[in-house]
């Protein structure tokens, strides 16, 4: 079985490191590791160090032993963005999460014209901060040391925008009538960035298709089922995975 991951603000520079806090707690309260066994520490943006562990003290204090210097794992290529739209409920969360386990490397929330969920306040502050607590607990227990950003949420406008940036832009569209094609099929960069857009239960209204089209996103289908909008946005990650050869 592979090494835990816990996570550091900042990386370690001596051969020893203490983790305490709630990482701490964790390892030792909840884990309940014991000296000798395995353990990885990360910033979560990419920076890693493996270490041993030399001492559980107390409830929240491990003394950890590194083996060898601080690494970094290298950005992805090409780099996969999923703008996903509001879901109900808990179920962005579980978006958020199976995404971050598959292995997307950036999150949009995305305010759709026809989301249920609305984001404001103080209530969209709170459900943001769900959606990045949920990425990095996603991250960990997934062994990531690259955790995905979660960004503001974005109105269509400031989506159309990034699908603009992109070097390949999509819509996922369940439409059977509407002039889409298999995402399966679709000429992918093998550097670069993919933005992909997930819309809501209700779908994708007209006026978003022509935002996006205008940004030079097509439609695209996974298959014939349609998926709900906090599922598909994991079956395209690993879809995309799968073709640009990183689930190599």
């Amino acid at each position: 079985m592979t090494a835990p991951v816990f996570v550091v603000e900042r990386m370690p520079t001596g051969p020893e490191f203490v983790l305490d806090g709630p990482e701490g707690r964790h390892a030792v309260s909840v884990r309940r590791l014991q000296a000798g066994e395995d353990v990885v520490l990360t910033d979560g943006l990419g920076h890693w160090a493996e270490g041993v562990v030399h001492a559980a003290e107390g409830k929240d204090r491990l003394t950890v032993a590194l083996r060898g210097g601080v690494q970094e794992e290298p950005e992805p290529a090409p780099r996969i963005t999923v703008v996903q739209a509001l879901p109900k409920g808990d179920r962005g969360e579980l978006a958020v999460e199976t995404m971050t386990e598959t292995g997307v490397d950036a999150i949009v929330p995305w305010q759709a014209g026809r989301c249920i969920t609305q984001w404001k306040g103080d209530r969209g502050a709170k459900a943001l901060a769900k959606w990045r607590a949920t990425a990095r607990e996603a991250g960990k227990q997934s062994r990531r040391v690259r955790f995905p950003e979660v960004a503001e949420a974005a109105t269509t406008k400031q989506v159309a925008a990034l699908l603009a940036d992109a070097d390949f832009a999509g819509v996922l569209h369940e439409d059977r009538d509407h002039d889409s094609t298999p995402l399966a099929t679709a000429g992918l960069p093998a550097v670069g960035s993919i933005v992909l857009v997930v819309g809501p239960e209700g779908g994708v209204s007209p006026q978003e298709l022509a935002a996006f089209a205008e940004a030079g996103a097509r439609p695209y289908r996974l298959g014939r089922s349609v998926l709900r909008t906090s599922t598909a946005g994991t079956a395209a990650t690993a879809l995309l995975l799968g073709r640009t050869g990183r689930w190599g």
